[in-house]
């Protein structure tokens, strides 16, 4: 798991809904969020990007920060 970016919608709070994530310094644009849950620090998502990649995001809410994994 590394620190990354992600971009998400936002229209009544933060994180609401991933939109891409930069991976490799590409840009990937996320098809389908398999799953969402709360952690104790933030948010977390399961997504599947255009290209087939799977990744786990993990928003720290007091840190203001991406974790990400790829699956």
């Amino acid at each position: 798991m590394e620190e990354g970016r992600v971009e998400c919608r936002a229209e009544y709070t933060y994180p609401q809904r991933p939109i891409a994530v930069w991976w490799a310094g590409q840009r990937l644009p996320v098809t389908a969020v398999e799953t969402e849950w709360r952690t104790p620090g933030g948010r977390a998502f399961r997504v599947r990007c255009e290209g087939g990649e799977c990744f786990e995001l993990f928003y720290h809410e007091g840190e203001n920060r991406w974790l990400v994994k790829l699956l």
